[in-house]
């Protein structure tokens, strides 16, 4: 090796092993090795002679395989069989691409069209109640396994309110068609924005209608993105996890009859700490101004009477007034910094 040739020059004309070494930032024990057993240099970044590597020629014969006319439309594994059925073999699958990838020619190969990616859903910004919605089905346990009751729930983002749910054996889209139906009869359907997932009462033709003919707008999220829809998977895992969950239902009288008080106690009760820990009925009454509005003066109360407990230290109860679904990243960035301020 050229390594050892120089020291072994440097040596004969005088100088000392450990000094030659030194100055070519190598250690003495290294060179005494490699001397003895003639092994490679293994170091990080060293030139390295790789026998089974391919020479520029065999690239290039794998480039032009690849953009023949009869290849051009076909995966390095349709190639590499085809070539072994006409008795020839030039490189593996993986070397094809390799080599493609580096060429920056490795493209969509193929007759079909590329698979497009979906998407981040648009955003969705709601200032107040009955602006926008988010729904979705979720299983309810029973005792014989592998059978299940389905709970429809909406959800209103901005005030976080349960504002209609059902209970039903079945997941159907007709179930779905007629549950909105029904809050047509309580609430100002047209204009509202309405976010579910991919599944088939949500994008049933049926379900699609109903929305058209009540004026809601549908919003979807990207398939197989959970986190494109997070307000009803929070209120989902708040349902299973709160305590007096039963985990199994009896019947679908006991299912209904225990879903009724939840939603009672969610809607009503329940301290939402993303509306600054009010319930959904406050928010949705107005009254989450008042309530926050006392617990400011008291809070300014309680510094003024002991200020020494306090320092520069000012709390401030709030209530976000705008609430985002799937946020742009400029929406992110500006919320960020009012965090901040």
């Amino acid at each position: 090796m050229q390594t050892i040739e120089f020291i072994n020059e440097a040596t004969k004309n005088g100088a000392r092993k450990d000094k030659a070494c030194a100055v070519l930032d190598f250690s003495l024990r290294s060179f005494q090795r490699w001397e003895k057993e003639r092994c490679e240099d293994k170091r990080k970044g060293a030139v390295k002679s790789v026998p089974r590597k391919l020479s520029e020629i065999e690239k290039q014969r794998v480039l032009s395989i690849a953009c023949d006319k009869q290849f051009k439309d076909l995966t390095p594994y349709e190639i590499v069989a085809i070539l072994a059925e006409q008795g020839q073999y030039i490189a593996s699958e993986r070397t094809f691409y390799r080599i493609l990838n580096m060429a920056n020619m490795l493209h969509h190969r193929g007759n079909s069209k590329p698979c497009r990616k979906k998407g981040k859903p648009d955003e969705l910004r709601a200032t107040g109640p009955d602006q926008v919605w988010c729904w979705d089905i979720t299983f309810l346990k029973t005792p014989v396994r592998g059978l299940y009751y389905y709970c429809y729930m909406v959800k209103d983002i901005w005030t976080k309110e349960i504002v209609g749910w059902e209970i039903h054996e079945t997941e159907d889209v007709e179930i779905a068609s007629i549950l909105f139906r029904r809050l047509q009869n309580k609430y100002k359907l047209r204009g509202i924005k309405l976010h579910s997932d991919n599944g088939n009462p949500m994008k049933g033709a049926t379900m699609i209608m109903t929305l058209y003919n009540l004026g809601v707008i549908p919003s979807f999220s990207r398939p197989r993105v959970s986190n494109d829809n997070p307000y009803i998977e929070s209120l989902f895992k708040t349902l299973k996890y709160t305590a007096g969950y039963p985990g199994q239902f009896k019947n679908l009288i006991h299912a209904r009859e225990w879903m009724a008080e939840f939603v009672n106690w969610y809607n009503t009760e329940h301290r939402h700490s993303a509306i600054g820990y009010v319930s959904p009925a406050q928010r949705r009454s107005g009254l989450y101004k008042e309530i926050i509005s006392t617990r400011n003066r008291t809070m300014e109360q309680a510094r003024l009477l002991n200020p020494e407990r306090w320092g520069n230290r000012i709390r401030v109860w709030n209530a976000t007034e705008e609430i985002f679904l799937n946020p742009n990243e400029d929406t992110k960035e500006r919320l960020n910094q009012k965090k901040v301020a």
